[in-house]
């Protein structure tokens, strides 16, 4: 494992799981998925679908549609609860977050190869002073990120299966997100696409 620090608060764990971790991760997420399917988010006010699906495990998922952006303890599909949060997650947050207390929340995007998601900043949590913390599994991806703001300089990076990402302190607000999926750049998930799981601490 090859730790970047990219600028005040933003590291980047290259390959922090190898192969056969990854592959165990990946199994446990299909289980929480039978638990909980993907679920077709949409934008509040519009009502437009994002190209990302997802789930969620923990106590807490974060969901969106047209009543607005929130965390709640349940499916917004089925009610059924959120599984917990696998072990092999929870282990990196103690071992990498540098954070006293453990994540509530496990956001599971699923990117198919022309899902995309556009800049945005984690806000809706109350806990800033705990970090972001994002697993990549599968296809690479060319993830953007800038400042506190909306617009100006950005720069991008591409994230790996394997890989860990934690933005917190001064990088905990920034704008991110995915320009794209690079397609048959990972063999790990069939039907191919990359799954992100993001570690928070939402209350």
């Amino acid at each position: 494992m090859t730790v970047v620090e990219i600028r005040p608060g933003l590291r980047l764990y290259k390959t922090a799981l190898d192969r056969a971790a990854q592959e165990s991760l990946r199994d446990q997420v299909r289980e929480i998925l039978r638990a909980v399917p993907l679920f077709q988010p949409v934008m509040p006010r519009t009502g437009k679908p994002f190209s990302v699906r997802m789930s969620n495990c923990g106590p807490l998922g974060w969901v969106s549609d047209r009543a607005g952006y929130r965390y709640q303890p349940d499916h917004p599909d089925t009610g059924q609860a959120w599984p917990p949060i696998p072990e092999t997650l929870l282990r990196l947050w103690r071992d990498l977050a540098a954070y006293a207390k453990a994540p509530d929340a496990c956001l599971i995007n699923y990117y198919d190869a022309t899902a995309k998601m556009g800049a945005h900043q984690d806000i809706d949590e109350q806990d800033f002073n705990a970090p972001i913390l994002s697993v990549s599994l599968g296809d690479s991806c060319r993830f953007r990120f800038g400042g506190d703001t909306r617009g100006g300089s950005t720069q991008s990076l591409i994230l790996e299966s394997g890989d860990v990402l934690i933005f917190g302190g001064p990088a905990r607000k920034m704008f991110h997100g995915v320009d794209r999926i690079l397609p048959k750049t990972s063999t790990l998930l069939d039907p191919p696409g990359r799954i992100n799981l993001t570690l928070r601490r939402a209350r």
